[in-house]
C-alpha cells in the first residue's frame, strides 16, 4: 500500500505503549476521579479505557493480527481520541495537549510527510475545538497558536533527525557490504546474496555464477607496483558492471585479485557476458601493465547446480580448469550429472 510503515516492530511497540499507558491513565483520570459526574459520560470513558488498554496487549503480543491500514490510520485514530476525551471532560489545560504529541511522533517517525501534515492539521482542529468551548477568546487563540506552532516545529525536526538518520545509515550499509578500493560487493554482501539468488533461480530464471581470476596479477604489482595493481582492480570490476548491461547482477570482489559474479543468465548469455567483459578490459587505456588478461569459471543454476554451495563449487572448478589450460580462457562448469539410483 501507499503508506507503508517504516518499522513494523517500532510502531507495534509505540502504539502498545501509549494504549498500555492512555488506557489506565484515562481510567484514574477520567473515570476514578470524576465519579460523580453524569453516569452515561463515566461508563463512556470506562469503556474507551478499556479499548485502549485491550488494543495496546494486542498490539505488544499480536501486532499482526491488527489490519494493516490500521497502522497508517494510527495517528489520525489517536489524534482524534484525544481530542474527544479532551472536549468529554472538558479539559483545555495544557496537560491532556500534551498527548497529541504521541500520534504526532509517531507519524513523524513511521510515516511519510503527507500524513505527518495531515496529522498535525488535525491535532491544530483537535486543540481548537477544545480551546474555543472551555476557555475565553483571546486566551483560546493565543494557547491554539502556540500549540500548532509548537506541533509544526516538533514535526520539522523530528523529520529532520530522522532523514539524516537514514542517511547515515545508507552511508554506514554501503560501507559494510562494499569493497573500499573497486566499489564492488564485498564478500559479506556476496555470501548473503547468493543463497538468496539460488533460492529463486529456476529454468525459467536462470542464475549464472561467474567466477574472475586476474591472471599473473602479483606479478603486476611486482613489476608496476601496487598503485598499478589497483587500477588494474578497478579497471576490471568496472568492465565487469559494464558487461552485464541491463541485466539484474551482483559484482563481488572476493578477496585479492578474485572477482565474482551473479548474473541472471542462461549459459549462452553468460558467455556472451563474459565475451563482453574481456572485450572492456583488452580496450581499457592508462594501464602501464596494459590489460589484463582473465581466467573465467562459469555455472548456471539449475543446469550445473541447486543449491548456492555447490554452485560455487562447480563455478570454482571450472576456474581452476581454465588456469589449468593456459589462463585468459572461460571454462563453463560439467552438466549436473543424472540422480543415484535408488533401492
Amino acid at each position: 500500500m501507499a503508506h507503508q510503515l517504516r518499522d513494523m516492530h517500532g510502531a507495534a511497540r509505540a502504539v502498545a505503549y501509549l494504549m498500555l499507558a492512555a488506557g489506565p491513565y484515562n481510567f484514574v483520570t477520567g473515570v476514578l476521579m470524576k465519579l460523580g459526574n453524569p453516569l452515561p459520560e463515566v461508563v463512556a470513558l470506562a469503556l474507551t479505557s478499556i479499548v485502549l488498554f485491550i488494543v495496546g496487549l494486542i498490539c505488544l503480543r499480536r501486532p499482526e493480527t491488527m489490519p494493516r491500514l490500521f497502522w497508517p490510520l494510527m495517528p489520525f485514530l489517536g489524534a482524534g481520541v484525544i481530542s474527544a476525551l479532551n472536549v468529554a471532560t472538558r479539559d483545555a489545560t495544557l496537560g491532556p495537549q500534551l498527548f497529541y504529541l504521541w500520534p504526532l511522533l509517531y507519524a513523524a517517525m513511521f510515516l511519510n510527510r503527507r500524513i505527518i501534515t495531515l496529522t498535525v492539521v488535525q491535532i491544530s482542529a483537535g486543540h481548537a475545538l477544545t480551546a474555543f468551548q472551555f476557555q475565553e477568546g483571546g486566551q483560546a487563540l493565543l494557547d491554539w497558536i502556540a500549540i500548532t506552532v509548537a506541533m509544526s516545529m516538533t514535526a520539522v525536526v523530528v523529520v529532520g533527525l530522522r532523514e539524516r538518520n537514514d542517511r547515515l545509515r545508507g552511508v554506514l550499509e554501503a560501507q559494510a557490504t562494499s569493497d573500499s578500493l573497486t566499489g564492488a560487493a564485498n564478500r559479506r554482501a556476496f555470501d548473503a546474496e547468493i543463497s538468496h539468488a539460488v533460492a529463486v533461480a529456476g529454468p525459467d530464471d536462470p542464475l549464472a555464477l561467474v567466477m574472475i581470476d586476474v591472471d599473473h596479477f602479483k606479478r603486476i604489482n611486482d613489476t608496476w607496483g601496487h598503485a598499478v595493481g589497483d587500477l588494474a582492480l578497478r579497471t576490471v570490476a568496472d568492465a565487469l558492471r559494464d558487461a552485464a548491461e541491463d541485466r539484474r547482477h551482483m559484482v563481488a570482489r572476493l578477496g585479492g585479485d578474485e572477482f565474482a559474479v551473479l548474473l541472471q543468465a542462461a549459459p549462452y548469455a553468460a558467455v556472451r557476458f563474459t565475451e563482453l567483459a574481456r572485450a572492456r578490459v583488452a580496450a581499457a587505456t592508462g594501464l602501464p601493465s596494459g590489460p589484463p588478461s582473465l581466467s573465467i569459471g562459469i555455472a548456471v543454476v539449475p543446469d550445473h547446480a541447486v543449491g548456492a554451495d555447490e554452485l560455487q563449487r562447480v563455478a570454482d572448478a571450472a576456474l581452476y580448469r581454465a588456469k589449468e589450460g593456459g589462463r585468459g580462457r572461460s571454462m563453463m562448469a560439467q552438466p549436473a550429472g543424472p540422480l543415484p539410483a535408488t533401492a
